[in-house]
């Protein structure tokens, strides 16, 4: 007589002390994800675990994949991704999105600010102080408003969920956010696993994010044309997100370049080098970090840039996305005056709040900071990628002793947060589903208009335990379904 096959079963995976984001306490699916779970539930662990294994191959086949720099080489992986999606229901995703919108257009007006009249300094609501010690702050952009007044154009805030079922952002990243090419990639790769189940379930779609990236960046042309040149600027094929620069200029019909590959005029226009001759660039979606952009304005020995592109983009002859400055707001430190901006310029209460945060620059905050490593993460203003920072309740005396030295050599580079008891996703690890931590990264444009992703990057800390979701620390990925229950 044949041995049954053990169906998926989550009857014993809900854990009390977690938020899941597919499964109750009591072990019923939450708003939205009836569909999936049910799905699961149909399937046997072998099935389930043949899906994994050939959304892994079409990973591969599709050459989806990720840099990471190690120990001096760059290494090129194929991109991590859990075939189980993250569902979030469209009433809850609404008011997130609503959030967003806010958010990005308060820290535009802040950075447009800060660059010209400085009224929030002035009336004290943020301190000067905190402006004068910042490295992201550029004199050369004093006294600019681009287009629209918008300098930050593509937005990543990272959300995370805390164990009450509260939605924190945790970050915002304003000058080369990453990731929405594996957005895209993760739902080409989800309908061929799970093709029945986008039948049968209303499921906002994301593959027109190409689309509104293209409209957001023509919104910046000096010309009114219908159709403006648009390039992607790259530093090249070793930067962990080349692949994404080559999927986005591909999706949206524009060109791939580099620094080389552009020269500035005498009319200062910027002009593509081509096999017809120059032709002229109206919009630049640049993922060249500000430092390497412009040898005239900023590193002397840069060759990823262009020289002339920062005098090009003053005088309104070009467009820039993101706008050289707009990490001025990129930092962890101005994180925390976040909500007293939205105040500020809107006249608002934040509709999506931030984490707590502790200031080290703070006496009194450094103070408690210091007394509390081992409950706190404590993070550097302005690293990414999960580098630099220290997960209290997973850190050794040593990692303990070692931060508090550096707080106290440099309190304005570090802030704390405390340690979040992270919403959790049923996760396949080693044929088994599993609980793990994860966060989402949405995307939001804005020019003229503004428009924010349906959904984004869902990152999973794979590590059974862990906080740390960053793929370049081990981490890994879902598809995130935005739900509309109510059809």
């Amino acid at each position: 007589m044949p041995v049954r096959e053990r169906q998926v079963d989550f009857s014993e995976y809900a854990a009390a002390d977690k938020y899941d984001e597919l499964i109750t306490p009591q072990g019923t699916a939450r708003a939205g994800a009836g569909g999936i779970v049910s799905h699961l539930r149909r399937l046997t662990h072998k099935r389930l675990i043949a899906r994994q294994q050939a959304a892994d191959l079409a990973i591969q086949a599709m050459g989806i994949t990720f840099t990471v720099y190690s120990e001096g080489e760059n290494i090129d992986r194929a991109w991590p991704m859990d075939i189980i999606p993250r569902v979030i229901s469209l009433r809850e995703w609404r008011r997130l999105e609503e959030g967003l919108v806010q958010r990005l257009t308060a820290l535009n007006l802040f950075i447009n600010d800060l660059y010209n009249e400085q009224r929030i300094l002035k009336d004290k609501v943020v301190p000067a102080e905190l402006l004068h010690s910042s490295g992201n702050y550029l004199e050369a952009c004093a006294g600019i408003t681009p287009r629209h007044g918008v300098w930050a154009h593509i937005c990543g805030s990272d959300l995370v969920r805390d164990g009450d079922g509260t939605v924190y952002v945790l970050e915002d990243n304003l000058r080369v956010p990453s990731g929405v090419s594996y957005m895209l990639e993760n739902r080409a790769v989800t309908k061929r696993v799970f093709p029945q189940l986008f039948r049968k379930h209303s499921i906002l779609p994301v593959d027109d994010y190409p689309g509104q990236l293209f409209d957001t960046l023509a919104e910046l042309s000096p010309r009114p044309l219908d159709y403006p040149e648009i390039v992607v600027l790259t530093p090249g094929i070793h930067n962990s997100a080349y692949f994404e620069h080559a999927y986005l200029a591909q999706q949206m019909g524009a060109e791939l370049v580099e620094g080389p590959d552009l020269v500035v005029g005498d009319d200062d226009c910027v002009y593509m080098r081509t096999i017809h001759g120059l032709e002229r660039v109206d919009v630049i979606y640049r993922r060249v970090n500000d430092d390497f952009l412009d040898p005239e304005v900023f590193r002397e020995d840069s060759l990823l840039g262009t020289p002339g592109l920062f005098r090009a983009w003053r005088k309104g002859n070009v467009g820039l996305a993101n706008a050289p400055g707009a990490g001025v707001a990129d930092d962890k430190i101005v994180y925390t005056f976040v909500p007293e901006v939205i105040r500020y310029y809107l006249d608002q209460d934040p509709i999506i709040p931030n984490v707590p945060s502790y200031l080290c620059t703070d006496p009194k905050q450094r103070e408690y900071v210091l007394a509390n490593l081992a409950k706190l993460v404590v993070k550097p203003a302005n690293e990414s990628g999960g580098y630099g920072m220290l997960v209290g309740p997973a850190s050794t005396a040593a990692e303990r002793k070692r931060f508090a030295a550096l707080i106290k050599k440099r309190p304005r580079n570090y802030m704390a947060q405390p340690a979040l008891n992270l919403s959790t996703a049923p996760t396949l690890c080693d044929g088994r589903i599993e609980p793990r931590h994860l966060d989402l990264r949405p995307f939001s444009l804005q020019a003229g208009s503004s428009k924010v992703s349906a959904g984004g990057l869902t990152r999973v800390a794979m590590r059974r335990g862990s906080l740390v979701v960053n793929s370049s620390q081990g981490g890994g990925s879902k598809d995130t379904w935005i739900v509309d229950t109510e059809r």
